[in-house]
């Protein structure tokens, strides 16, 4: 992981470096609050810790800038300890604050509680975030390109057929009636005859089975409808 590490005194950034690199990060130094930003935005940091007192940019507005396209955490060093001081600090998109002289343990402490902390919210983040990809039975449903495959090969499929294999995928085991397909892929349109459904189920098979006429995964259940299994 690497950190970026700022501040106008180079005897404290060699300092915090020293530590860091220590315990196993990667540092990276800076000495103002431009040079943070422009780091910041063409690096890929774990966390930031920044001193507050700094020429050309002052922390809190180079904090403010770096929130405008990153989420990164950011650990704000100060020589002030006036609660009104830490408010404007978190305000402007800091975690924490870390008042000097500070023990280079707690410092290092509270990077490891961050850092933990934002390797937490990103895998939540994550598992909360809707797959592009869907894999089912040897059969994979890429929703970004459109397009499906078996085995790692590319399998062409006409609009409809995609909608329908999407439905019976996402919901495996379950079984839709005719009507149902009609309703939910082809939203119930007047005029369309039923066995339409029968038609697009016998050309997945063709496409996706290895025998269409002994189905592995694109199920019948007698007298209810159609299923995928995976």
């Amino acid at each position: 992981m690497n950190i970026l590490v700022v501040d106008d005194q180079e005897v404290i950034v060699k300092g915090i470096k020293f530590n860091l690199e220590n315990d196993g990060f990667a540092v990276t130094p800076a000495y103002d609050g431009e040079e943070a930003v422009e780091l910041a935005r063409s690096g890929n940091f774990a966390l930031i810790v920044m001193d507050l007192m700094m020429p050309k940019l002052d922390g809190l507005a180079a904090c403010r800038e770096i929130r405008s396209f990153s989420n990164v955490p950011i650990i704000m060093l100060t020589a002030k300890s006036e609660d009104a001081d830490k408010l404007i600090g978190f305000e402007s998109g800091a975690d924490d604050y870390l008042t000097k002289p500070f023990n280079i343990l707690e410092l290092k402490a509270r990077v490891k509680v961050l850092l933990k902390r934002s390797v937490a919210a990103a895998e939540e983040e994550a598992k909360q975030a809707p797959s592009a990809v869907l894999t089912l039975g040897g059969i994979t449903l890429d929703f970004d390109l459109h397009s499906a495959s078996k085995g790692g090969a590319e399998v062409e499929l006409a609009a409809k057929e995609f909608e329908l294999l999407t439905m019976l995928m996402k919901n495996p085991g379950k079984a839709f009636s005719r009507d149902d397909l009609l309703q939910m892929v082809w939203n119930n349109p007047g005029g369309v005859d039923i066995r339409t459904v029968d038609v697009h189920i016998r050309r997945l098979r063709e496409k996706l089975e290895n025998d269409p006429a002994m189905p592995e995964h694109i199920m019948t259940r007698w007298k209810v409808g159609y299923y995928f299994k995976g």
